[in-house]
């Protein structure tokens, strides 16, 4: 899929979109399984800029990070992303952080949710702005996964 791309894909796609006056918003996540909670982080990091770059954990990052995961393979995953109207594009990455990636990227503006302090996001040392989003309450992919195993 177009949307998906390589690092080296990313680093000329994404530098030739800013050359042509286009601000850059990076993301990053596991997005195991999409939610209202997601989808609506995702619309509204979208709306700070231009282009939407999200960076997805591979498989052996999300599990290195959170045990017996992820749910949905890697591929599966950056498909559903890559689906979403407000996504432009998704690159996968294998480490524990996104820090290389942003770096690569060099986003004008990089977005987490809101249980981050945005001094405490990785990548706020090079992006121009971090911002911090509100999440929406009692929406989770561990709390859908935990209603899930009850039933």
């Amino acid at each position: 899929m177009a949307k998906i791309l390589t690092w080296p894909e990313s680093g000329e796609i994404l530098g030739k979109l800013r050359e042509d006056g286009n601000k850059i918003v990076f993301t990053n996540g596991c997005f195991d399984l999409i939610h209202i909670g997601h989808v609506r982080y995702l619309r509204e990091a979208k709306s700070l800029g231009d282009v939407l770059v999200i960076g997805l954990n591979s498989d052996r990052s999300v599990s290195s990070i959170k045990p017996g995961r992820p749910v949905n393979s890697q591929d599966q995953r950056a498909e559903v992303l890559a689906s979403l109207e407000m996504v432009d594009y998704v690159v996968l990455f294998d480490e524990e952080t996104p820090h290389e990636l942003i770096k690569l990227i060099q986003p004008d503006i990089l977005v987490k949710g809101g249980d981050w302090k945005k001094e405490e996001i990785v990548g706020s040392d090079i992006a121009k702005e971090t911002f911090s989003l509100p999440y929406v309450k009692g929406v989770s992919t561990t709390g859908i996964i935990e209603r899930i195993k009850k039933i």
